[in-house]
């Protein structure tokens, strides 16, 4: 299975899949997420009303030679073929996030809530959408 149907998998099912399956963030990963619709779409998230489940899908459908799209594979990459010619750059950003890719489970329950909340208030904003 490619790298990548394995990203968008572990999407759909994110309940059932093993954490290590998810091979983006959309904290840490905002910058790449913005510049893949840029170059993808056309679009500027920044500058741009769209409601989450329009976001959702176009994320969804964020190809391969995008930014995000080539650090999903670079994370993703199992082939040991491959990953004998990666650079000292795709190794880095492969070991940073399979050692970190979790951030939550070092948080407690009040300071998960808290980001929970913090991401609402900006997704409301992005969106146009209402506080909760």
């Amino acid at each position: 299975m490619s790298p990548w149907r394995k990203w968008k998998r572990s999407r759909r099912t994110r309940k059932k899949a093993n954490a290590s399956e998810y091979w983006y963030d959309l904290f840490e990963d905002w910058e790449l997420i913005e510049s893949s619709f840029a170059m993808q779409y056309n679009i500027r998230l920044s500058q741009t009303e769209m409601d989450w489940k329009e976001f959702c899908v176009l994320l969804s459908g964020i190809m391969p030679k995008t930014p995000l799209g080539t650090v999903v594979g670079i994370r993703s990459e199992e082939n040991n073929e491959v990953l004998k010619h990666y650079t000292r750059e795709q190794h880095r950003i492969r070991n940073e996030w399979r050692s970190n890719h979790n951030p939550m489970d070092r948080l407690t329950e009040d300071q998960k809530i808290d980001k929970a909340r913090e991401m609402q208030k900006i997704l409301a904003q992005a969106f146009g959408g209402k506080e909760g």
